[in-house]
């Protein structure tokens, strides 16, 4: 009987071959779960500014594995040890990340599915995928939750220097052409150490470091959080809230199932049963898709023109300020809204809003980057750094916007 290679050669355009290292890692990415996230966007709605930007989930998780393989391999030459159970197990842990990321990534959590995280539902699949794998993933889910001892494993996942932001700054900055992003990653991976079962940079890799935290900020502020990609975004939330409310005073909307099925029923984190995970594993961008183009010739003028403009790209207006946009402001925008739509000022309010956003490229509070010295004296990169700037990107940085349509 002829048995199947498994131990693949995948060519990605980022690092060159990637080389799947062992059965189990093949068998997850065969996995219909898995699978799923060729049809999520990486970058949600950021194709509007970059049209380049319709890489996927599938992409990132593979480019990820593949760091972590580097990241091994240089600590084991540094003398970490590292067993063949903690490889694998990590290596599946950093592949499975973002596996419960819904539709566009991120809209789903604050749209039709009401506080649930991605990283939450990322863990009810590996908890699943784990059942019929029969306890195989038990350790990557020990180390994706932090409960396993050697806290380094989980800050190669999970930090804030780890090999899922290694890597999306580097995809995203190909796939949008904002050089920016570009970090070296594997000068970074090159540089790490472990101390005491912690994750430290060598002392040689600060001035990589600093790089990293300063692509880190442009990055948001010219791709993450440009004005074009919040308007879309927020449109997108917006259509699907609405359709939600529609669907919810028995109007009968033109849509996929599995969409259906989430615009029927509230659920939130206590309502998130294994019978709702296989339901949401149905659930990608083109039901999205497919169904915002039905929305365009239903009835309600909202869910029509909201739909209409996420289509058509023919998108609010957005203008944005360091001060706090009011009510005030909003006011006169609404009115005209509605007049011109003849829709209520409550349902104007759709298409008129006011918002934040926040970029904090390092946060001295949460899992520091530590600088090892040759001395052996470790250091906050913040404190380590001869650089004035690094100490300024550990501010939150908030700038607010007001969204409202521009009349022809």
């Amino acid at each position: 009987m002829e048995t199947r290679n498994k131990l693949k050669i995948l060519n990605d355009p980022i690092y060159g071959f990637i080389t799947i290292p062992n059965e189990l890692i093949f068998d997850l990415i065969e996995h219909k779960y898995f699978q799923r996230l060729r049809r999520i966007t990486q970058m949600g709605m950021s194709y509007m500014v970059y049209p380049g930007a319709h890489h996927t989930r599938f992409h990132h998780a593979i480019g990820c594995m593949h760091l972590m393989q580097q990241a091994v391999r240089v600590l084991r030459f540094k003398g970490v040890t590292i067993s063949e159970e903690e490889e694998k197990a990590v290596l599946v842990a950093i592949l499975m990340h973002d596996i419960g990321h819904g539709p566009f990534s991120h809209a789903m959590e604050h749209s039709i599915v009401e506080g649930v995280s991605h990283e939450y539902i990322s863990l009810q699949f590996m908890e699943a995928i784990n059942d019929e794998f029969e306890g195989r993933l038990s350790l990557a889910i020990r180390i994706f939750k932090g409960e396993y001892p050697r806290a380094f494993l989980h800050q190669l996942i999970s930090s804030q220097l780890d090999m899922d932001r290694l890597d999306y700054l580097k995809r995203d900055s190909f796939y949008t052409g904002v050089a920016e992003g570009n970090v070296n990653s594997e000068r970074l991976i090159t540089m790490l150490n472990v101390l005491n079962d912690q994750l430290v940079v060598e002392e040689k890799g600060i001035y990589s470091v600093e790089k990293f935290l300063l692509s880190r900020r442009l990055m948001y502020w010219q791709v993450y959080l440009h004005k074009t990609s919040l308007v879309a975004e927020n449109l997108l939330i917006r259509t699907l809230k609405r359709a939600k409310y529609l669907v919810n005073k028995g109007v009968d909307l033109p849509c996929t199932s599995p969409l259906s099925f989430f615009l029927k029923h509230k659920i939130n984190a206590s309502s998130f049963t294994s019978d709702i995970l296989k339901k949401f594993a149905h659930l990608d961008d083109y039901d999205i898709v497919s169904s915002i183009k039905e929305w365009i010739s239903v009835e309600d003028t909202v869910l029509s023109e909201l739909s209409r403009m996420i289509i058509n790209r023919d998108l609010l207006k957005i203008e944005m300020s360091t001060e706090q946009y009011t009510l005030k402001d909003q006011i006169s925008h609404i009115r005209e809204a509605a007049d011109k739509l003849n829709i209520s000022e409550e349902e104007a309010e759709y298409f008129v809003f006011a918002g934040s956003v926040h970029n904090q490229a390092y946060n001295v509070q949460k899992q520091n980057v530590q600088i090892l010295f040759k001395s052996g004296e470790v250091k906050d990169i913040a404190s380590a750094s001869d650089q004035a700037n690094i100490q300024a990107l550990s501010n939150k940085v908030t700038k607010y916007f007001i969204c409202y349509p521009k009349w022809k």
